[in-house]
């Protein structure tokens, strides 16, 4: 569902619960507003857990990180510009 679609059905469910005071007969909208609250705070504690599982923590060796140039205790960048035949520098 995700966090978009858990948080409008709160609101949804906020606004039939709270505002709206119209009558069906059969169906009664503070009911039908309190549901689809119970139903977006499910649907976010469910997107939260699942996001908190599937993180990963990828490492690499030490001796298979790339290494950075340094020059004075400050880190060198590499700068390489590339022109076209006939193309004017800035």
């Amino acid at each position: 569902m995700g966090i978009g679609g858990s948080i409008f059905l709160i609101a949804l469910g906020a606004i039939f619960a709270f505002a709206v005071e119209f009558e069906l007969g059969w169906l009664d909208l503070s009911v039908v507003g309190w549901v689809l609250m119970i139903a977006g705070v499910v649907g976010l504690i469910m997107t939260t857990w699942f996001w908190n599982r599937r993180r990963t923590v990828v490492t690499t060796p030490v001796n298979q990180r790339p290494t950075v140039p340094t020059q004075d205790a400050r880190v060198v960048e590499e700068y390489r510009e590339v022109r076209h035949p006939g193309q004017q520098a800035r």
